[in-house]
C-alpha cells in the first residue's frame, strides 16, 4: 500500500481520468486508420499502434492499482520533530556550504524540478527519522553527501 499526500492522489486520480477519456480513444482511433490501411500482417504502423495500446492500458491498471491501496496521510497529524513522508528539509550541504530544500514524497509523487524526492531515494533513506541540527552522511553514486538539517517542515 502506497502512503500519499491528497494532493498526489487527486492529481494521480486526475491523470487516470485523462488517460481513459482522452488517450485511450486515441489508441483505439491510431488502431482502426492503421487497419484501414490494408494486410495486417505487413502493416508496422497496426503493431505499433496495438503495442502503445497495450502499454497505455498496463499504464491504466497499474493506476488503478495505486489508487485503490493509496492511503492518504493527514497533514495535521504528521509532527516536525523528526524528518518524515511528506516533511520539507532545509538543509546545508556542508562541502560546498550551499543551501537545498527537498520535500519526501511517495515514489508516485516524486518531481525532481518540484522539489520532491521520494522516500526511496538515498538522500530520503539517510534523512528519515534525523531531528534539526542533525549532521548525516550520505552515500550517493557520486560520493558521500555531507548534510546539515537546518528546518523541518509540513507544508
Amino acid at each position: 500500500m502506497g502512503y500519499m499526500s491528497k494532493e498526489g492522489y487527486e492529481n494521480l486520480v486526475a491523470e487516470l481520468q485523462r488517460l481513459e477519456s482522452i488517450e485511450r480513444p486515441k489508441a483505439s482511433a491510431a488502431i482502426a486508420e492503421a487497419r484501414d490501411k490494408g494486410d495486417l500482417s505487413e502493416n508496422a504502423e497496426y503493431d505499433a499502434a496495438k503495442e502503445a495500446q497495450a502499454h497505455l492500458e498496463d499504464r491504466i491498471n497499474q493506476m488503478k492499482m495505486t489508487i485503490a491501496n493509496a492511503k492518504i496521510i493527514d497533514k495535521s497529524r504528521l509532527s516536525t520533530d523528526a524528518v518524515q513522508l511528506l516533511s520539507k528539509v532545509e538543509m546545508t550541504n556542508l562541502a560546498t556550504n550551499t543551501k537545498m530544500t527537498y520535500t519526501i514524497v511517495s515514489e508516485q509523487e516524486a518531481d525532481l524540478r518540484a522539489g520532491k524526492i521520494s522516500i526511496e531515494t538515498p538522500i530520503a533513506q539517510g534523512l528519515l527519522n534525523k531531528k534539526v541540527g542533525d549532521e548525516v552522511e550520505i552515500k550517493i553514486p557520486r560520493g558521500i553527501l555531507k548534510l546539515r538539517i537546518d528546518s523541518i517542515t509540513i507544508e
